[in-house]
């Protein structure tokens, strides 16, 4: 929902005093266990200026017109990401144990680093802890075991499949 700044207010008092729902304020914990849950990133923390939508695995936003015609800012690195295979890939994780937060070190079974976490949160659909982060690609598919370095312990992660939680946008028909 996107609201003009001068409507912000009013429009959230609308909310709030609707019989029909039974609406909420939520704060930012809300915020980042929801959209973590829901795979989207966070500027700042999943992507940034620095990162190609192939590597954040968001190809999907570059429409088939503007692959055609090439004519955005970056398009020549995206264009053969997209042929080629980025070097990193933005994917989610599953874990146990205490959860892995911002820049907590993604280590594969012999021990090396091979990418590093961005967000993570326990997640209160789940019931377990969900993580996001960057990993070399050899290391992106769904299913394969990582170690996250959290607080010098060694804890166990599986690479699992984004969304964790199901999306149920409204979309106007």
């Amino acid at each position: 929902m996107s609201i003009p700044n001068d409507k912000v207010v009013s429009v959230a008092a609308a909310i709030l005093g609707s019989k029909r729902d039974k609406a909420m304020l939520g704060g930012l914990g809300a915020r980042d266990s929801l959209r973590l849950e829901a795979g989207l990133c966070l500027y700042g923390n999943d992507i940034d200026e620095k990162t190609t939508p192939i590597e954040a695995s968001l190809a999907w936003l570059i429409g088939k017109r503007r692959r055609a015609a090439a004519d955005f800012p970056g398009a020549q690195v995206i264009l053969a990401q997209l042929k080629q295979k980025p070097g990193r890939r933005r994917v989610g994780f599953l874990s146990s144990g205490p959860p892995a937060r911002a820049h907590t070190k993604i280590i594969n079974t012999i021990g090396e680093q091979i990418g590093e976490v961005t967000s993570g949160c326990p997640s209160p659909s789940l019931k377990q802890n969900i993580a996001m982060g960057y990993v070399q690609s050899a290391y992106a598919k769904v299913g394969t075991e990582v170690m996250f370095d959290v607080r010098n312990k060694k804890v166990s992660a599986v690479v699992a499949k984004m969304p964790f939680v199901p999306h149920r946008y409204y979309v106007p028909k």
